[in-house]
């Protein structure tokens, strides 16, 4: 018999033999490169069978899964209808812990979009949940170039504009926009 093992039977209820409770109090890490990695290939295959209308992301072509881009188009009846946006997403390895950086990359004129392409969003800050995917971020933004939320504003003039003059804002924004080339 081997009595170099340690009597779980014996032990005091509640309580774990030392081997098992080192594993227990060791620190916890994140999720791994290939939990991450599986996530991003179940969004992918998800938002090619199932996307809704108007939006559309895919891994760059350089093949790093942590960096994507995507598409989305302006709704009907917004000074955004007929446009399409280019954005990129870089996703931190602890995705989806961790919201994905997400910038526009066509230039655009929007309330919660400043110059660089950067978005003032909730859901990409404070808000981030890990039941968020990239569908619902983009989903997100398509419905913010409709409804900005104007008292957080990265844009005071478009904020401004917005309210008192929608022509001039719709000029604005056509003046911006400009096709990018795919990198």
């Amino acid at each position: 018999m081997n009595y170099d093992m340690e009597d779980t039977q014996n032990s005091a209820p509640g309580s774990l033999p030392s081997a098992q409770a080192s594993k227990l109090a060791a620190p916890r890490k994140g999720p791994d490169a290939q939990s991450t990695t599986k996530r991003l290939q179940t969004e992918l295959m998800q938002l090619m069978t199932s996307s809704a209308p108007g939006i559309s992301a895919f891994p760059s072509a350089d093949g790093n899964l942590l960096s994507w881009t995507a598409t989305i188009e302006g709704p009907d009846e917004t000074p955004y209808a007929d446009l399409t946006f280019k954005l990129s997403f870089a996703f931190p390895p602890n995705y989806p812990y961790a919201p994905p950086t997400v910038l526009f990359k066509t230039p655009i004129y929007h309330p919660n979009v400043d110059f660089s392409g950067r978005i003032c969003l909730d859901i990409l800050k404070d808000k981030w949940t890990a039941a968020y995917n990239i569908q619902t971020v983009l989903l997100s933004l398509q419905s913010l170039l409709g409804e900005p939320n104007n008292a957080s504003p990265l844009n005071g003039e478009a904020a401004e504009l917005w309210d008192k003059d929608p022509e001039e804002f719709k000029r604005k924004v056509l003046g911006r926009h400009q096709d990018v080339d795919d990198e």
